[in-house]
């Protein structure tokens, strides 16, 4: 399943647009801009399910680094500074990665 049978993909190359600079990225913004925070839960799941690249059941810091690869691939990298960033807006529990939970309520957010 790819990201685009979810969200269109305008709004998806809206999103990525909108944090073309380094250290523009904010992930709420880019939910809203993708319609991913108008999703259903289940999408939102499913969206996970893409984002959680290793099967892990979380997203690693290291997963966030090409977050928006996973969207359009050639996109750019997120920096350090937006990965810790995204991943310390995310990770309610304080254990390094963010949850299914945990992505949905940053998301709905």
């Amino acid at each position: 399943m790819s990201l685009s049978s979810i969200l269109s993909a305008d709004a998806i190359d809206k999103a990525i647009k909108d944090c073309q600079a380094p250290d523009s990225f904010c992930p709420k913004r880019f939910f809203q801009l993708c319609g991913l925070s108008k999703k259903s839960t289940q999408e939102v799941k499913k969206v996970f399910g893409i984002l959680d690249n290793d099967g892990s059941g979380f997203i690693e810091e290291e997963e966030l680094k090409f977050f928006l690869q996973r969207f359009v691939p050639g996109s750019r990298v997120l920096t350090d500074t937006e990965t810790k960033a995204f991943l310390c807006a995310a990770d309610d529990d304080s254990d390094g990665k963010i949850g299914a939970e945990e992505f949905h309520t940053i998301v709905m957010s």
